[in-house]
């Protein structure tokens, strides 16, 4: 039997349901396999104080153990100090965590710890396995390493805990070159693709799935957080040159309010539809009925919304950033083109004007798969406690 620590800052809770909802499903998929025991720490961080601000009050209330979709989750809470670039989130949590997993650890013997983003679950991760004698794997995701590892007060400890980490894995052979180039050790790093609910993003009808909505013409749909680095600002200028579509933007962030005026001035907020944080059946929903799916990020790992676009038979517009292209590996899939409005206008009216069959955008979604991934993660975990203790995997999994 393998016993897994997960440990996610990046994991959904009740007050938000859509953080992190692959980091769940991998989660999910890893604790489905037979001869695994899955428990997860979710921290929470919470600013001194914060207890009296809105966006803060509804974290405090949440359970501090839990039952959450058949995992055992344990939500423990750390100080988050704001404005200091993030320097002490890591110390902090791992003060908050060690008497936690001391407690854990009397009723269940974890083998290893899977840390699910770099920072600053990685260097948290790092201390926590050598107090506990227990390997340590760190995944790298995309912002975890463009962001905490490019600079700042925070780049030193992502790098230390990469050189550190029993184990290492990331999103896309990208990403893993740009750990490589951080300095941390090549021969530790193993690509893990995401996976996707096929039976949930799936070729359908458009026409169908348009009416359902209640919307008709050429639709383009973004799912991102509303943040500057995803580039919903490209998808909305290069709307002013689109006549007759409807650009939807799905995700929350601090950037609603610039994206709204946005729109006004450039005479498209007629136009655009912001749907806030929705669910991920809705979001499959809107992925079928969309002619395009455009995303401009100016940096990714391997985003889950360009592959759940593809299994639904949209074809993507993105920038050539992380895991890009390898997941458009055949051209009726889409295009990558430079992040400027007219660049990404004119391969939006390139595909609406000559529709890629369906089926074969979707062929290039075939490869992802939540089993595969789970799969892939049980070898990886296994090998590194093989490698720390001699254990030996059991030949079954499910």
């Amino acid at each position: 039997m393998l016993r897994v620590l997960t440990l996610a800052t990046l994991f959904p809770d009740a007050t938000r349901p859509q953080f992190g909802p692959f980091v769940e499903r991998q989660t999910l998929g890893l604790a489905a396999l037979n001869n695994v025991e899955v428990r997860v720490v979710a921290p929470v961080g919470i600013p001194p104080m914060g207890r009296f601000l809105q966006r803060y009050r509804a974290l405090c209330g949440l359970p501090l153990r839990e039952n959450w979709k058949g995992l055992t989750v344990h939500r423990p809470r750390f100080a988050h100090i704001p404005g200091v670039g993030g320097r002490f989130d890591a110390a902090l949590l791992t003060r908050a965590l060690m008497p936690v997993l001391r407690d854990i650890r009397r009723e269940f013997a974890f083998d290893v710890i899977d840390a699910e983003f770099f920072f600053p679950d990685g260097p948290t991760a790092v201390t926590l396995g050598k107090a506990f004698d227990v390997p340590v794997s760190i995944k790298a995701r995309g912002a975890d390493i463009h962001a905490w590892g490019s600079g700042g007060p925070t780049q030193r400890q992502v790098v230390a805990a990469g050189r550190a980490a029993d184990g290492m894995l990331c999103v896309s052979a990208a990403m893993k070159a740009d750990m490589i180039a951080l300095g941390m050790p090549a021969g530790r790093i193993t690509v893990h693709y995401t996976g996707v609910d096929h039976a949930r993003f799936h070729v359908r009808d458009r026409a169908v799935a348009k009416s359902a909505l209640g919307i008709s013409g050429p639709v383009l749909v973004s799912v991102g957080a509303l943040i500057a680095r995803k580039g919903h600002d490209l998808a909305i200028a290069a709307l002013a040159e689109v006549p007759g579509a409807t650009l939807v933007l799905i995700g929350a962030g601090p950037e609603r309010a610039a994206l709204e005026t946005m729109a006004l001035s450039v005479g498209v907020s007629n136009r655009v539809r912001f749907l806030g944080s929705i669910d991920q059946d809705r979001i499959a929903d809107w992925l079928a009925a969309a002619d395009v799916m455009v995303l401009m990020s100016a940096s990714e790992g391997l985003a889950n919304a360009w592959v759940e676009a593809l299994a639904s038979g949209t074809p993507v517009v993105i920038a050539d950033v992380g895991g890009a292209r390898e997941v458009l590996d055949r051209a009726d899939a889409g295009q990558m083109v430079a992040r400027d409005s007219g660049a990404v206008a004119g391969a939006v009216r390139g595909l609406l004007a000559f529709p890629p069959e369906r089926g074969v955008v979707a062929g290039a979604a075939d490869r992802f798969s939540w089993d595969t991934n789970a799969t892939a993660l049980y070898a990886h975990l296994t090998a590194l406690v093989r490698d720390r203790s001699g254990f030996r995997a059991p030949e079954t999994l499910r």
